[in-house]
């Protein structure tokens, strides 16, 4: 038992240290482990260079392309999606009325398990996609288990475990109404470019995709 105990925490410091990989490569906190990326044990606090034994020369300069290509691994990482769906995604925005790049953002932000981690429920958008998983929502009265499962003005979406609203002391999300006691989220209207605060430049994922 005590092997086994000794094996599982070696697996999980394994797990953690490839995230923590994640983000210094991308040079800012990704928010990949929750609380964790908020202390003073946060891979970028302590060692913010790149990994790999060429990491403390600093960031080698990037050619244009090399920038689009940074700037969409950086947009994978943030929201946890794979090269397929983001496709997906640029080419739904792409056949919408409007600003790509907007669109874009938004059909990302209106995914269920960003909203769920945007509101503190889950403490990293990998614990909200397993809250998601196993069942703990409602959305206007019907189970749901998707985690790309999108939003539409007007939706309600209830949380069946209240564990998950122990730590949550404010909303912040603006267009999203969350009532604690009732464990409601109420989708006030549909989020715009000016609500939403990513740490990559999108204009370069969109001139990455449109080539």
């Amino acid at each position: 038992m005590v092997a086994e105990g000794k094996k599982s925490a070696e697996c999980n410091n394994k797990l953690m240290e490839k995230k923590c990989r994640k983000c210094r490569k991308e040079g800012i906190k990704l928010m990949l482990k929750g609380e964790r990326c908020s202390s003073p044990k946060c891979a970028i606090v302590n060692r913010n260079y790149k990994p790999g034994q060429h990491g403390p020369g600093g960031f080698s300069k990037l050619s244009e392309y090399g920038k689009q290509l940074r700037e969409k691994q950086k947009l994978k990482r943030i929201y946890g999606i794979s090269e397929t769906q983001l496709k997906n995604y640029y080419a739904l925005a792409n056949k919408k009325n409007g600003s790509t790049s907007e669109n874009l953002i938004i059909f990302l932000e209106t995914r269920l398990d960003s909203i769920i981690y945007g509101l503190g429920i889950g403490k990293s958008r990998r614990s909200a996609r397993q809250i998601v998983n196993h069942k703990f929502l409602k959305q206007n009265g019907k189970n749901i288990n998707i985690p790309s499962a999108r939003v539409s003005q007007n939706d309600k979406i209830t949380v069946s475990n209240v564990n998950f609203l122990k730590d949550i002391s404010e909303n912040s999300l603006n267009w999203v109404s969350f009532d604690k006691k009732t464990r409601e989220i109420w989708i006030k209207k549909m989020p715009s470019i000016e609500d939403i605060d990513l740490p990559c430049d999108i204009n370069l994922i969109i001139e990455y995709y449109s080539r």
